[in-house]
């Protein structure tokens, strides 16, 4: 019972250290496990004081120069100063502050009220009007699909209920069951000059059997609080090309054929949208043959998306045409066919991987010494014995 109530008096501390946030570290009291895994997440080191790549775009991006960090919609909502300096036309740059450290804050996501399509940029998230000491969050459980009232717990031994110390929770947001809210920031973005920089397929969260959630957030061993409420939870470390991307090796399928001359791999893109997304990224498929008395390596495949102005590359804000585009597209099957020679006994070796930032670029955004930003990535292998 002590525990409790030292739990709750630090709740109730932390949650008027901000004015107009729920602190990040008020969540790991009850959801550790989840905490854990938001903190290695692109969603918790979305800054620029924390994201190396994308702090060298927006040192080159033109809206530096005017002081108007306008990349805090996505990449820091919780700092709510730059957006309402933003609303106003005023000067809004980020701080390297607790605040701005809270980026895309759990109670941000959670209060997701409803998406209001926008045809330029990103959907418009409408927020929630949550009370900052005890807010309504928004969550998907079947079971409780038309709750909208308080979270209570009952304990069956005691034949008593007992409440969240802090939030109560709404099932009947339906965004949350198709994986609609993620649209808000992932759905798509043009620059001013009317060019798709990176869109997601809307088909990818209409499904509420398979979409974003139950892809890059998918079920895992262990309670969603510290309390035994459940055997499993959804994965808060979103899993993606910075991190698990094992976890969505599962969407990529290699296969081989053997030919009268050479032979054949097959890729299956089973994502509801394009393999990678961004523009920055570079796939690349590499193929090794062995056999006892040598090794050949044959000449990589690159899959991309280049943005570009007058039939070359360039930076996306400057971008009016796609110069070069062979990407997986969702749902994809795309055969290679290679004529080199083999014999019963080779092994032939796939794998498939992907660079975060294109090499070509890794110089002109300074990033040439960074290990993220220059590292393969390895998204899938797999061997192949031909008979």
């Amino acid at each position: 019972m002590l525990k409790v109530i030292l739990i709750y008096v630090y709740i109730l501390f932390s949650v008027n250290a901000f004015a107009e946030l729920t602190p990040n570290n008020t969540c790991k009291m009850c959801h550790p496990k989840i905490y854990k895994e938001y903190k290695t997440s692109a969603h918790s080191k979305a800054t620029i004081y924390e994201d190396a790549i994308h702090k060298a775009i927006w040192n080159m991006h033109p809206h530096k120069k005017k002081n108007k960090y306008t990349c805090a919609k996505c990449h820091t909502p919780a700092d709510t100063r730059i957006l309402n300096a933003l609303k106003e036309n005023k000067t809004a740059m980020p701080q390297d502050d607790e605040l701005h450290h809270e980026a895309i804050a759990c109670i941000t996501c959670h209060s997701i009220k409803s998406i209001k399509s926008h045809p330029k940029t990103h959907d418009e998230i409408v927020l929630a009007n949550n009370d900052k000491k005890r807010p309504v969050i928004f969550a998907a459980n079947k079971k409780n699909r038309n709750d909208k009232g308080l979270y209570e717990r009952e304990h069956s031994f005691f034949k008593s209920k007992s409440r969240s110390p802090y939030h109560d929770i709404n099932y009947t947001n339906e965004l949350f069951y198709a994986g609609k809210m993620c649209l808000g920031c992932h759905k798509h973005m043009e620059n001013k000059h009317g060019q798709n920089i990176c869109t997601t397929d809307e088909e990818g969260a209409t499904d509420e059997e398979s979409n974003c959630i139950t892809c890059h957030m998918p079920k895992i061993e262990g309670s969603l609080a510290s309390a035994p409420m459940s055997k499993t939870h959804r994965f808060h470390g979103f899993a993606g090309t910075r991190n698990r991307p094992d976890l969505l090796s599962k969407y990529l399928k290699i296969s081989f054929k053997k030919l009268e001359s050479g032979f054949e791999i097959t890729l299956k893109n089973e994502a509801k949208h394009k393999l990678l997304l961004h523009p920055l990224r570079v796939g690349k498929l590499n193929v090794t043959i062995k056999n006892d008395t040598k090794t050949d390596t044959l000449k990589p495949i690159s899959f991309m998306r280049i943005l570009g102005t007058k039939g070359k590359p360039s930076m996306p804000w400057l971008a009016t045409e796609v110069v070069k585009e062979n990407m997986l597209k969702a749902d994809e099957i795309r055969t290679i066919k290679y004529d080199t020679k083999i014999q019963n006994g080779d092994k032939v070796e796939v794998e498939f991987g992907y660079y975060l930032v294109n090499p070509k670029m890794h110089k002109k955004l300074g990033l040439t010494n960074n290990k993220e930003a220059t590292k393969f990535y390895i998204l899938k292998t797999k061997s192949f014995t031909v008979q």
